[in-house]
């Protein structure tokens, strides 16, 4: 299984379109062919910058059959759009990491 998690800085100004973009993203992706889990989620505790302020992410959670359906779903132009909207309303480039994982909830919960 591939497992993505990524955040999105949101920004006063735009983050309503920003939620949106994103819930928008999570249901597409849901469909997609691998596509196992795809969630969008506001971070319920703001996170600190280095100056002391506080900010509020929009935080992504993807499960993924293979690394073959991920490329296609990156591949795809709605996913490139998302990533190309996205980009300009927040003060950082979205983050993102890309494991490849193994489910042990059986191993360690018995």
């Amino acid at each position: 299984m591939i497992l993505i998690t990524g955040h999105v800085i949101l920004t006063p100004e735009h983050g309503e379109r920003m939620i949106a973009f994103g819930a928008e993203h999570s249901a597409r992706s849901r469909g997609e062919p691998g596509c196992l889990a795809q969630h969008c989620h506001i971070d319920a505790v703001p996170r600190q910058a280095g100056d002391g302020s506080a900010y509020e992410c929009l935080t992504f959670v993807e499960e993924w059959e293979s690394v073959d359906a991920v490329r296609a779903h990156f591949a795809l132009p709605a996913s490139r759009a998302f990533v190309a909207d996205m980009r300009p309303l927040s003060p950082q480039p979205p983050a993102i990491r890309i494991y490849a994982a193994e489910d042990i909830t059986a191993k360690l919960m018995g």
